[in-house]
């Protein structure tokens, strides 16, 4: 409230010739929204509690300096800007995949930007806002290597590909295999696929975007990622069951962030230093 004060005096100010600060008794940040509505008590309480990611490269780390930075962070900063609240007066917190809708449920979380993947499942327990980015399933291969250039790669019986166990894109990454049983190498964590693809015991990784993004950025320009997406896995704002306002006011927030260059922006800042195409928005799914 006070950082929404300041910014109508400091307008007020600039608009005037004289030293009479019109505009000084400008109406709460809240009054913009309705009564009694979620966006009305986050901009009156001017702070808010943000879900993401603490082991996530490019979407959501924690850093040296104890603050989480990621595609993920600055998309919720884009929501928390849009309801008059600064990027320092919000509260981030640990939700890994494991907690995110406990988190939610409980009111632990305003919202989740999480790399959460909206499910059917998940949708019975949280209203999703979004989506806003689809992580779908890609490959990646050495920098050098030419002839890995996308899913139909894997279809060659003498490509070597690998994969996690337990992964929820397994089923469509053996689907576009010529031999699955001989071709595909499982292991518990990326981290083996990545060093596995170094030393050239498979010719290619595969998983969702952003396992790929966070492998690539450190593997100093060693990877690169090709082709097009076989799987859909679309990441949406987990919110309170129900709260179809908050809902179309986040995804109404995200739409202005496309038309603005904020969402450009911060791909650009984040992902988009190892693929700096921005990606499209998908289609928003119903607020329900």
């Amino acid at each position: 409230m006070l950082i929404a004060t300041a910014a109508a005096v400091a307008l007020a100010l600039a608009g005037c010739s004289g030293g009479d600060v019109a505009g000084a008794d400008k109406p709460k940040a809240s009054a913009n929204f309705p009564k009694g509505s979620t966006m009305a008590k986050l901009a009156e309480a001017g702070t808010m509690t943000v879900g993401t990611k603490y082991d996530q490269p490019l979407f959501g780390l924690k850093g040296l300096d104890n603050q989480p930075t990621g595609f993920d962070v600055e998309v919720a900063k884009i929501i928390a800007e849009d309801l008059g609240i600064a990027a320092e007066e919000i509260k981030f917190i640990e939700t890994n995949t494991k907690v995110r809708d406990e988190a939610v449920m409980s009111g632990k979380a305003d919202m989740v930007v999480a790399t959460y993947m909206i499910t059917e499942d998940r949708q019975t327990r949280v209203t999703f806002a979004g989506p806003y980015y689809n992580a779908g399933t890609l490959t990646m291969a050495l920098a050098d290597n030419d002839k890995i250039t996308g899913v139909e790669s894997i279809g060659d019986k003498s490509v070597k590909v690998c994969g996690a166990t337990g992964s929820a894109d397994l089923d469509a990454i053996k689907s576009h295999m010529a031999d699955p049983g001989a071709q595909l190498v499982l292991f518990d964590v990326y981290s083996k696929c990545a060093d596995a693809l170094r030393t050239g015991q498979v010719d290619a990784i595969a998983a969702d975007s952003t396992i790929l993004l966070g492998l690539a950025s450190g593997s100093k320009g060693k990877f690169k990622i090709v082709g097009e997406s076989y799987l859909d896995q679309l990441f949406g704002i987990g919110i309170k069951k129900g709260d179809v306002e908050f809902c179309k006011f986040i995804n109404d927030t995200l739409t202005a962030s496309v038309k603005d260059g904020r969402f450009a922006a911060a791909w650009k800042k984040t992902a988009g230093t190892v693929v700096a195409e921005v990606p499209a928005m998908p289609e928003f799914i119903p607020c329900k």
